[in-house]
């Protein structure tokens, strides 16, 4: 068998070294994760185009680099409910939607276009990649002050991470009581290929040039530690979820499975965890979210790895990364809770804001005209934005405006500590990556192969 893989292994060398990838067949039902790079309008038949977030891999064989270009279209738009009542009660009455999407080609490095079927998604969401930290330092008071560091840390990328631009525009758009829609860059699905998709040998992908080095400011999340130098038996794999995870539904002891997505090669060249393989395991503990802002809290690792040849392994795992719809973070253990979020600042601007209409004092410079009104609008506009500051310049009434202004700090102080908390949900086909040893065995070898 060892004789066997390495003629094969031989046989894909002048391949990989020409500078092309091998011709495939990628089969029914493998996750296409597909994200869109520019922003397109909310309408139905909207063509649109996105690259693949992840390679695809058939028999350990790569077809599709990630990168890809994936077109595709807008099929139907769904009513988005539960946005457009959040969003009534601030003031803005558009009525917002939900794409359903649907790709049909994919297209070559040389230009040309495989058509494809596959299944519609209307969960579109930028996906957020978490990451396991290193183990913590300190006690209780030292966890404390990273989750606050971590929560200014979101708030003050809000102002300096790449696209601010349009982000303020946004913003602005948001105080109007109506505005165009758009499907934003940046937005995700993961779609199954319906049928099995005959790829042809192609030209190897250039890799992208490396990104000029940037420099680390102290509001920066800290980056990903390497893997330990040495750590030659634990391999860093790649999985989709097999079902779909949640902090509300799962439960202790569920079990689990995840497919891996790409194949591990040891230092040696040797095929260590084939594409195709199983990794299993268990829910160590879901708690579904709560009142009062508790979030949920989800856990789980993988005990067992199958091959496809039926073979398994015992093996030891972290979770050390995740993509989420929703910012999460994940613990030294892998335990996946919400990010933590600034739960004061906001509220007291606001109630800050709102009490400016009552403050009638008069000073030396210019007396009390002239300044009313434009304190009735920063009341107003700090809860039903525009419709706030015409409401409280129309009504002259400074009481008037300071209610307007402190429904807006109750809402925010509702959402951020009375309502129930961020549920934890890793759909299907969410990609995870998993640290994973070998227990009490040795790394696996060819011979383990068909």
């Amino acid at each position: 068998m060892v004789g066997k893989f390495a003629v094969a292994f031989t046989l894909l060398l002048p391949v990989a070294f020409s500078g092309q990838t091998p011709a495939g067949t990628i089969p029914a039902g493998t996750p296409l994760a597909i994200s869109i790079d520019r922003h397109y309008a909310m309408r139905a038949g909207e063509p649109i185009e996105g690259h693949l977030l992840y390679p695809i891999y058939a028999d350990n064989d790569l077809l599709l680099a990630k990168g890809t270009t994936v077109a595709g279209s807008v099929i139907e738009l769904h009513p988005d409910r539960k946005r457009r009542v959040r969003a009534a009660l601030g003031g803005d009455f558009t009525p917002f939607h939900m794409p359903e999407v649907r790709f049909t080609q994919i297209v070559l490095v040389d230009g040309s276009a495989i058509r494809f079927a596959s299944t519609a998604a209307s969960d579109g969401t930028p996906i957020y990649r978490a990451v396991a930290p290193p183990p913590a330092k300190g006690g209780l008071l030292r966890r404390e002050f990273d989750a606050g560091l971590s929560a200014a840390r979101s708030d003050i990328a809000t102002f300096t991470a790449p696209g601010k631009g349009d982000r303020l525009l946004q913003f602005v758009y948001d105080r109007l009581p109506y505005h165009p829609e758009r499907i934003d860059a940046g937005t995700a699905w993961t779609v199954e290929t319906a049928a099995a998709v005959n790829v042809p040998a192609e030209p190897a992908a250039q890799l992208p040039a490396p990104a000029p080095a940037r420099k680390h400011h102290i509001w920066d999340e800290p980056e990903a530690a390497a893997a330990p130098a040495g750590a030659s038996d634990a391999w860093i794999v790649q999985a989709n979820l097999a079902e779909s995870l949640s902090s509300e539904n799962s439960h202790a002891d569920e079990p689990i499975e995840a497919i891996v997505a790409e194949p591990i090669y040891a230092a040696d060249h040797t095929l260590a965890v084939p594409q195709g393989a199983t990794l299993v395991g268990t829910v160590k503990r879901a708690k579904p979210s709560r009142s009062f802002g508790r979030t949920g809290v989800l856990s789980f690792n993988f005990s067992q790895l199958t091959l496809p040849n039926a073979e398994t392994r015992s093996v030891q795992t972290r979770l050390t990364g995740a993509d989420s719809a929703q910012e999460i973070a994940l613990n030294s253990e892998g335990q996946a809770k919400s990010k933590p979020q600034d739960k004061i600042s906001i509220p007291l601007i606001l109630a800050l804001m709102a009490s400016r209409p009552l403050d009638q004092d008069c000073g030396h410079r210019g007396g009390c005209s002239g300044g009313g009104a434009g304190k009735d609008a920063n009341g107003g506009s700090a809860s039903l934005s525009l419709i706030g500051t015409v409401v409280a310049i129309a009504g002259g009434s400074p009481y008037a405006a300071a209610g307007i202004g402190y429904w807006g700090a109750a809402r925010a102080f509702y959402y951020r500590w009375i309502a129930h908390g961020q549920k934890i949900v890793f759909p299907k086909n969410t990609r995870i990556v998993v640290e994973t040893t070998p227990r009490r065995s040795s790394p696996m070898r060819p011979s383990t192969q068909p």
